[in-house]
């Protein structure tokens, strides 16, 4: 226990910890400790009190993937009669409603698809800046792009410079689970393993986007390959200061290849309180309501969240694998206000829009 409280001691100073201090914190520290050490270092990142969300949509224009990951649910082979592919007419559809209810982001992720080429992705995204500029396109995962840059041909950093010609403003950070190689190729073995999604963010952030960082966690990975992980996106944030944000998420299990239990909220608010700890370059750390609902989301801005993600008017693949939670505008604006913070509508890129 002396070590512990030696340890928060040191984060809620402002040090950065080591890689063996975080693996100690999340393996053995009291979580009600943690998480007052996780709150105070929030608190200094955002002593106005605020808690922040975006009103977006995910669209998912295709379920097609030949990555088969084993942790997915969503996904259907090629020639799978449940397989689609969204028309472009289908897509500025639901951006039209999102606009229509003040949304300011779009998020569209797909599988790795066979088939569509550079075309399919360029002209969607003029589409979209043409008719609705205001829109944050933040969109297309690391896997995808390099799926598309192999299939063209191209390198990382011009298939990237032409996506982002063409409108793509923003990269989210989809694809990375967990930054070790081991994970990766148990659960995800046909996917970029972890130095590729480092490269792709890299370039993006040379190019002037922003990024978002993304941890899966609960399938077969240690505690200490989560904090390794933790330590990657620590010392990739060193080097370009490209994130605006990290997103730990849980692994939903049901209709799974992989399988595995659900993570439970108690282990899921540890991962975020040490994820503020350890992500001492990161200025905010996301609640992911999305998995574990409105109520856990809730406490974790307790535990070191500050931002509550977005409104998510659709969301299909994390809804495919079992979790379908639902949480409204004015629910969330209440959650976080119960919760004693204030409530701020925010852009892709943490400009606040407007308070509640």
């Amino acid at each position: 226990m002396t070590e512990t409280r030696a340890i928060l001691d040191k984060a809620v100073a402002g040090g950065r910890l080591s890689e063996a201090e975080g693996l100690v914190l999340l393996k053995s520290a009291d979580l009600l400790r943690l998480g007052r050490a996780a709150d105070r270092v929030r608190r200094r990142w955002h002593p106005e009190g605020r808690v922040t969300f975006v009103i977006d949509r995910n669209i998912n224009y295709t379920n097609v993937c030949v990555a088969a990951c084993r942790f997915c649910a969503f996904y259907r082979a090629p020639d799978s009669p449940e397989a689609y592919v969204l028309t472009r007419d289908e897509i500025l559809r639901k951006i039209e409603e999102l606009v229509a209810l003040g949304g300011t982001q779009v998020l569209i992720q797909g599988g790795l698809h066979p088939d569509l080429g550079l075309d399919f992705y360029t002209g969607m995204l003029r589409a979209i800046k043409a008719r609705f500029p205001e829109v944050q396109v933040h969109s297309l995962s690391p896997p995808e792009i390099v799926h598309l840059a192999r299939r063209e041909g191209h390198t990382v950093r011009d298939l990237l410079a032409t996506l982002q010609s063409a409108g793509l403003d923003s990269l989210p950070g989809g694809g990375a689970e967990i930054l070790v190689d081991r994970v990766r190729c148990l659960i995800s073995p046909r996917k970029i393993r972890w130095r590729e999604w480092l490269d792709v963010m890299f370039v993006a952030h040379e190019l002037g986007m922003r990024t978002t960082a993304t941890m899966m966690f609960g399938t077969v990975e240690t505690p200490a390959e989560r904090v390794r992980h933790l330590v990657r996106l620590r010392e990739a944030q060193d080097r370009t200061g490209g994130f605006t944000a990290f997103i730990p998420w849980s692994y939903q299990p049901a209709n799974t290849a992989l399988g595995g239990r659900p993570v439970d909220s108690l282990e899921y608010l540890r991962m975020v309180a040490v994820s503020r700890l350890m992500l001492d370059n990161f200025p905010s750390i996301q609640a992911s309501w999305v998995t574990q609902g409105a109520k856990v989301g809730q406490i974790a801005l307790a535990f070191g969240a500050n931002d509550f993600g977005g409104t998510m008017l659709e969301e299909n693949v994390v809804r495919a694998a079992g979790a379908s939670y639902r949480v409204p505008l004015d629910e969330i604006v209440r959650v976080i206000r119960d919760a004693g913070f204030k409530p701020a509508q925010r852009s892709t890129t943490y400009q606040i829009l407007r308070e509640f």
